[in-house]
């Protein structure tokens, strides 16, 4: 186990590289600069800002900058914020993602294990049908359509519900947008899982040797059946906590998706190289910790 630990983390590091050097090509590629206007700049401040940034040496000295800034974990400062560095803004805005991305994951947890263990349990039943429906439409919606339609009906209709301020309150209705998808995926994994472990040969030994029902379910049953919902875990929490562009959109919630869009925007190459090795090596690291859990969830996982 160890051994494999230490494979994947040092696996990371060129990965997160990779995917780095791939981002800042096609940032290079893109036409247009940070410090581009509807009126162009005289040539001699136009030299001056180059020169600043460091924009005037050739490409490969550049990068190797940008590689450099990179590996030593300092994104260096924002080309539109001035003063400010790449990695005060990740801290400053991350914990808006993370608290809303933590609250659907959880909500969504508990809704799509509950519904996906009941429609495996009472397969072909009302109960199986109506969840699996409910699933169904919560992956047919989009977050752009439903999160709208929240605030219109809680918000604009019922005045409930506010459509954008950061309290309590008003993290209801993204924290509903944002789990909505993700319980519907949820509840389809757990009960495929739950049915393909629920026939197998382990399952029926178990019930040979006497045990009752709820055991088997609970301490067989469960465990081989949540194996599919921790593989989607590792990339979907990872994507949540680095922020969800539409939801923080909709919502005015000044996360890190609302700010990677605006970077987009302005060309800030360092914020958005910033953000881009966060999520990389984030969904990296969520992933090594899914790969670790399967040998406790199913004991005949074994790793080389």
């Amino acid at each position: 186990m160890l051994s494999f630990i230490i494979r994947r983390l040092l696996l990371i590091v060129p990965m997160a590289l990779i995917v780095i050097t791939l981002t800042w090509g096609l940032i290079r590629i893109a036409p247009g600069n940070f410090y581009s206007a509807e009126k162009r700049l005289p040539a001699a401040v136009e030299e001056n800002i180059r020169k600043k940034y460091g924009l005037d040496k050739p490409w490969y000295q550049q990068y190797g900058m940008m590689m450099w800034n990179i590996v030593r974990l300092d994104f260096g400062d924002s080309l539109k914020y001035e003063g400010q560095s790449v990695n005060e803004i990740l801290r400053r805005h991350f914990p808006y993602s993370a608290t809303i991305g933590l609250l659907a994951y959880g909500l969504a947890l508990i809704v799509g294990l509950s519904a996906g263990i009941i429609a495996s349990l009472k397969q072909n039943s009302i109960f199986d049908y109506a969840s699996m429906s409910f699933a169904m439409l919560g992956l047919s919606v989009p977050s752009f359509v439903l999160g709208p339609i929240l605030a219109m009906i809680f918000s604009l209709w019922l005045f409930w519900l506010p459509p954008a301020r950061w309290s309590l309150t008003g993290l209801v209705l993204p924290v509903i947008t944002l789990a909505a998808l993700y319980a519907a995926y949820i509840a389809r994994l757990t009960r495929a899982g739950m049915l393909e472990v629920m026939r197998s040969d382990y399952i029926r030994t178990a019930r040979a040797k006497g045990l009752d029902e709820k055991t088997v379910l609970l301490r067989h049953a469960i465990r081989g059946g949540l194996i599919p919902v921790v593989s989607f875990t590792g990339p979907a929490l990872a994507a949540l906590l680095a922020g969800t562009i539409v939801v923080e959109k909709i919502f005015a919630i000044p996360g890190l998706g609302n700010i990677f869009i605006q970077s987009v925007f302005n060309r800030d190459e360092p914020l958005t190289l910033g953000i881009v090795a966060f999520l990389s090596i984030m969904i990296m690291l969520f992933n090594l910790v899914v790969d670790i859990s399967y040998g406790f969830l199913d004991p005949r996982i074994r790793y080389e």
